[in-house]
C-alpha cells in the first residue's frame, strides 16, 4: 500500500462572506502555496454545487505514495498555511485520503 498513489481531499467552509475578497484570497493563496510544494501533483480547487452537503469548497491533490503525502504534511509551507490561514479562516472541514 505504501507505494501506491494517494489522493488527499479536503472539503470545507470558510468564515468569510460568500463572494468576498477574503474568500477569493484564501482560495487563490491556498492554490498557489500548496501546489508549489514539490511532492504535490494535480492540485485542484472545487466549488460545491450540490445541495446534498453543507460544504462550499474542496481542495484535492495527488501524491505518488504515502511517503510523499507525509512529506507534504511536514513541509514548512503546508504547516505555515495551516497555522496562519486554515486555523483562523476555515469554519469546518472534512478530510478524506484515498488509496486504491
Amino acid at each position: 500500500m505504501a507505494n501506491k498513489e494517494m489522493i488527499h481531499s479536503v472539503i470545507f467552509n470558510l468564515k468569510h462572506a460568500k463572494g468576498s475578497e477574503e474568500e477569493t484570497r484564501f482560495i487563490e493563496d491556498g492554490r498557489s502555496i500548496l501546489s508549489s510544494i514539490p511532492v504535490v501533483r494535480d492540485f485542484k480547487v472545487y466549488r460545491q454545487t450540490s445541495p446534498k452537503n453543507e460544504f462550499a469548497f474542496g481542495f484535492s491533490m495527488a501524491f505518488d505514495n504515502a511517503a510523499d503525502f507525509e512529506a507534504y504534511n511536514a513541509h514548512p509551507l503546508h504547516e505555515k498555511f495551516v497555522k496562519e490561514r486554515w486555523e483562523s479562516e476555515v469554519e469546518n472541514f472534512l478530510e478524506i485520503d484515498y488509496q486504491e
